[in-house]
């Protein structure tokens, strides 16, 4: 079976589409603020799921900054 598969290299491979990250990584920010809002009874959850939150934007934002200045492909 290993013999029938084409040996090809990593770079050869279809890229990962970059833009549906990037909708998906804010469709879990707005995911994460809906539910501060839905979760009124305790809010020891809160501060994960804010801090969650701003991890993903700040990683999207690094990446659109790096992208606009050329050092990130």
């Amino acid at each position: 079976m290993a013999a029938e598969e084409p040996v090809t290299s990593p770079d050869q491979h279809k890229p990962t589409p970059r833009r549906l990250w990037r909708i998906g990584g804010v469709a879990v920010i707005i995911t994460l603020v809906l539910m501060l809002f839905a979760n009124n009874d305790v809010s020891t959850g809160a501060p994960w799921i804010i801090g969650f939150a701003a991890g993903i934007a700040f990683l999207l934002i690094a990446d659109a900054v790096l992208r606009r200045n050329g050092l990130r492909d």
